[in-house]
């Protein structure tokens, strides 16, 4: 599966960026790579009787190689890597050693057997099949008596016959399906040589094997969904093939997953009118799923008829074939593309070529958004205990009997001790691992500090979803891990797939820090203790409102008396319109009232004492700003206009006895993290007073 992003301008979350810098001279760098991989050699004979063999040595992560040739001759160093090595050998069968040398010293030795035989070979077998996975490759394998290596011709006009050492798998891929003359040639030492020849009927693979990729976990609402197993259906398509569209639509299921397939396709319309029109204008981005076995031009359309049409195209030249991709495009891409409204979409119009014969299947098609309800309690950096017991693994959940990270192993694994796991207030998620971490053997470490591995390197963006109710944390983004990158809901890596989403179980075990599990295999618990960075925080920082009960508003000649006037519960059935105003405290110091189109008007703002239109400077259209005293429990708010619970009451007065002011300051008691009690003294002994609540 790949993952194509039309636009980098994509911003589906407020991410920061982190860089990280070395000094020109540090090569530390170099203690973190590993040992030389995929050594092998390719070994071919002359056909003459002479026993000249010319070895070329194969590997990644080299500098240089040593063979030694194993007939008792001198081996040969500081072979560069691309040349290769020409040796005469007696008749007989050889263990030549194959030893590549990387840049920090690491060296990886393999055994290649050799036969040096003046027989031509003899019981030539051959294996012809057609790959499971990749549509036209065609994937053999010889085997004979006396041979060394062998030569396959695949009978497809242009290309070049491809040469294998004897019992190597050799494969190849056709540009069309069909019968081909497959030609296989072994060699010996022997001038004779002995071939095998076949009509073999390539193959073409017409549809996915495995279901489209499964979408991360999303809120309901922010996802509108059209056709997904993974999301509840939010649009009534009346028509997934509309009359004007050219193709056959053929509904099927993949490995259990709903899926659609379009054929012998010029375009396709798909409709969706009246009440079921898409208003896209608070989504993100537009994504489906596409799989095609020969498409080389894919279009996304989108029309938006609510009223004067409107609509914008997305081309994608030469997608990857035979493999789902998943495709997210930015609405903004849209709206850049001369999409003037996208509040009313109608059609979804897909086409592309080849013209008339474009077979293409599709699955989760949705639009969706950044998490808007992200709730509270996971924000902020994470890292894993520096304590014994912190990483373990056992049968149950508190045991960890199986592997436990003891005082040594937390001393030894500093470098993954440190790894910052960043949970955003706008549902943002990171993986932080800096320069090293440990890397394991399965991502071609040596179960030591190393440079991270993509894509459990933080390099792809990722969201999260806390369910504080169910105790589980859900982190969306391939790649995206809490604890250890190998352990996942599906089993453990590299047995199973990288993962686009994992769910976590979290336990609170004190205000900052967490207990987390997952269970990656019957009874397998990947245990962890985290703990939260000490921060500097600002409670006050987010949106808060009026708490929408009876005594929240309200005045009297003392803090905690409302004696004179409380707001009741009619009262604030009567101000709906009022209980619904956000007063928003932004992390950068930012103020705003947000006051919709109507608020409470009192009469001295011309109003009624009703429900009526924001009059200026109260009406939010000033900048303001704040600032939040936690030692004396005060915030002030600067800026004309901007106040917390009523316009009129402020350090001065009331208005309109007074100047309206450019600064006011509150005080401010939390009685617990999302509710605060707000007064203002407007007089001397009137005191008005505040309720507030967290959104």
């Amino acid at each position: 599966m790949k993952i194509v992003k039309y636009a980098f301008s994509l911003c589906l979350l407020a991410l920061a960026i982190y860089g990280c810098s070395k000094d020109d001279d540090n090569s530390n760098f170099v203690d973190d790579i590993a040992a030389p991989t995929n050594v092998s050699a390719n070994v071919v004979v002359t056909q003459d009787n002479t026993g000249l063999v010319t070895i070329t040595p194969l590997g990644e992560g080299v500098t240089i190689f040593r063979i030694g040739f194993g007939d008792q001759s001198d081996p040969v160093d500081n072979i560069q890597p691309g040349n290769s090595v020409s040796h005469t050998y007696e008749e007989g069968t050889y263990e030549a050693t194959v030893t590549a040398t990387g840049l920090n010293g690491l060296t990886t030795t393999i055994v290649q057997q050799i036969v040096v035989s003046f027989q031509a070979p003899e019981n030539l077998m051959v294996t012809i099949e057609n790959d499971t996975a990749i549509s036209r490759q065609v994937n053999v394998t010889a085997s004979a008596d006396f041979a060394i290596s062998y030569e396959v011709d695949f009978g497809e006009v242009g290309s070049s016959p491809i040469m294998a050492n004897i019992d190597d798998t050799v494969s190849f891929q056709y540009e069309a399906a069909g019968t081909y003359t497959v030609t296989v040639t072994a060699f010996s030492a022997a001038i004779e040589t002995t071939s095998y020849t076949e009509e073999f009927v390539v193959t073409e693979i017409l549809q996915p094997l495995a279901a489209a990729p499964t979408p991360p976990n999303r809120q309901d609402s922010d996802v509108i969904s059209m056709f997904s197993n993974a999301y509840e259906l939010d649009v009534n398509v009346s028509s997934w093939r509309s009359d004007w569209s050219t193709s056959t639509l053929t509904d099927l299921q993949i490995a259990g997953d709903d899926t659609k397939f379009y054929a012998d396709a010029d375009f396709v319309g798909v409709e969706f009118y009246g009440d079921a029109a898409v208003d896209a204008s608070q989504m993100d981005a537009f994504h489906l799923d596409f799989w095609s076995v020969n498409a080389t031009t894919f279009r996304i359309k989108l029309v938006d008829l609510g009223g004067t049409a409107t609509e914008a195209e997305i081309v994608f030249e030469d997608l990857p074939q035979n493999e789902w991709v998943s495709i997210d495009i930015p609405m903004s891409d849209f709206t850049d593309a001369g999409m003037t409204s996208i509040n009313s979409i109608q059609q979804l119009i897909f086409s592309g070529i080849p013209v008339g014969t474009f077979d293409f299947f599709i699955d989760n098609v949705y639009f969706y958004r950044a998490p808007t309800t992200t709730a509270e309690g996971l924000e902020g950096t994470w890292r894993m205990a520096p304590e014994a017991g912190s990483l373990g693994v056992g049968p149950a959940v508190g045991d960890i009997s199986w592997f436990s990270c003891d005082a040594d192993c937390v001393t030894l694994r500093d470098c993954y001790f440190d790894d910052a796991y960043i949970f955003g207030s706008d549902g943002s998620f990171t993986n932080d691992l800096g320069a090293e971490s440990w890397i394991e053997g399965w991502q071609g470490g040596g179960d030591s500090c190393g440079t991270p591995v993509a894509p459990h390197d933080g390099s792809n963006s990722a969201t999260y979803t806390y369910d504080d109710v169910s105790g589980t944390v859900t982190l969306n983004g391939t790649g995206a891990f809490l604890g250890l990158a190998k352990a996942n809901n599906q089993g453990e890596l590299p047995n199973v797939a990288v993962p686009s989403s994992i769910t976590y179980n979290v336990t609170f075990t004190g205000a900052n820090s967490i207990d987390v599990y997952i269970e990656s295999g019957a009874g397998v618990f990947w245990q962890y203790k985290m703990v939260r960075d000490a921060v500097d925080s600002n409670p006050l920082e987010g949106t808060w409102v009026m708490a929408p009960e009876a005594g929240s508003l309200g005045v009297g000649p003392a803090v905690g008396d409302t004696s004179w006037f409380a707001c009741d519960a009619d009262c604030v059935t009567l101000r709906d319109c009022y209980f619904d105003d956000t007063y928003v405290f932004g992390s950068d110091g930012s103020f705003s009232n947000n006051l919709g189109a109507e608020s409470w008007i009192e009469g001295w703002q011309g109003g009624g004492d009703s429900c009526g239109t924001p009059v200026a400077p109260h009406d939010g259209s000033n900048a303001a700003t704040y600032t939040y005293d936690d030692a004396s429990g005060t915030v002030t708010i600067d800026g004309v206009g901007a106040y917390i619970g009523l316009a009129k009451a402020n350090n001065q007065g009331e208005l309109p006895n007074v100047a309206v002011p450019s600064s006011i300051t509150y005080n401010v008691t939390f009685i617990d993290a999302n509710t605060i009690n707000v007064y203002v003294e407007s007089g001397a002994g009137v005191f008005w007073q505040y309720k507030l609540v967290k959104q």
